[in-house]
């Protein structure tokens, strides 16, 4: 085989053992990151939807066993995002308590409960009636950080 031509396969093959190496080693240094989760904004319509129960008290109670029902598994009971099931979900559940959640409009809330996304569910396939997700809206104003 002509030398020049043994040279060239050697500065090819090299070439490509390079490639992969920094190909690899990219991908190492962000094995097990996981990508930082987009924030969850609902639609700039969905603000405008008023709460027919807004400041209605005496829905709480039934709000309360629905928010245990189907929230505390991953928002916990506090409503904090420490549920059972929190630790194993990405992006993980919102604190309920906090101003980011709490400086929301009932109508984005109301978006969101209803819509689900990810891992959360679409709760107006479970909670059909939408007194009941108006009424966990009100519930989730509870929850406020004193």
């Amino acid at each position: 085989m002509n030398l020049n031509l043994r040279f060239s396969i050697i500065s090819r093959l090299s070439l490509i053992k390079a490639f992969v190496f920094i190909f690899t080693i990219a991908n190492l240094q962000s094995f097990g990151q996981t990508p930082k989760p987009k924030p969850w904004i609902a639609p700039a319509n969905s603000n405008q939807l008023k709460n027919p129960l807004a400041g209605n008290t005496s829905v709480l109670k039934d709000a309360k066993k629905n928010y245990e029902l189907y929230c505390t598994p991953c928002h916990g009971l506090t409503g904090k995002g420490d549920g059972a099931a929190a630790a194993t979900l990405n992006p993980k559940p919102a604190d309920h308590t906090s101003v980011a959640v709490q400086s929301q409009t009932d109508g984005a809330l109301f978006w969101k409960l209803s819509e689900g996304r990810g891992n959360m569910a679409s709760y107006k396939q479970i909670l059909t009636d939408e007194k009941q997700r108006w009424a966990l809206v009100n519930y989730i104003r509870t929850l406020k950080k004193k």
